[in-house]
């Protein structure tokens, strides 16, 4: 083969990658008109870091949790450093419940839960004062941008 072929196949697998490394970040959701940038926490390991340890978020991004089963879901904030909204989705993507202004805890396992109170698929984690801010009430629907898988 000759090398100007594999220095060109290199290239090219090099950039398809940086294109992997690059979608990251790259999702989003749109929730009552407003378009949030988010992470996206989809397995075990991602789902219990949540947004543990971080300073700050912008105003414009949040974490969405998709879980394995649409089920009653109870959250907590150990180890987590900013308010946050705690908004629950059903499988359909309706708001089923939500917990406003959930104020950080650093007290480790004796951190409070905040439940659901009805089964939920996805969760929905922004800074504190976007619900109010977007006048949220149940059933409010959550759209997902390209490249969310959706559970159930």
């Amino acid at each position: 083969m000759p090398k100007s072929f594999l220095r060109t196949l290199f290239t090219l697998s090099l950039l398809a990658l940086a294109g992997c490394a690059s979608a990251d970040g790259k999702h989003w959701v749109e929730l009552a008109g407003t378009r949030y940038h988010v992470e996206l926490a989809q397995n075990d390991e991602t789902r219990a870091r949540g947004l543990m340890f971080r300073d700050q978020m912008d105003a414009d991004h949040g974490m969405l949790f998709v879980h394995d089963r649409e089920e009653p879901q109870a959250y907590w904030m150990k180890n987590t450093k900013i308010p946050l909204d705690i908004l629950y989705f059903d499988s359909q993507r309706r708001l089923v419940g939500q917990q406003r202004d959930v104020p950080p805890c650093s007290a480790g396992d004796m951190c409070p839960p905040y439940p659901s109170f009805n089964p939920a698929l996805y969760v929905l984690e922004l800074n504190a004062g976007q619900a109010a801010k977007l006048k949220l009430e149940d059933g409010a629907v959550l759209t997902f941008g390209p490249g969310i898988a959706t559970g159930n």
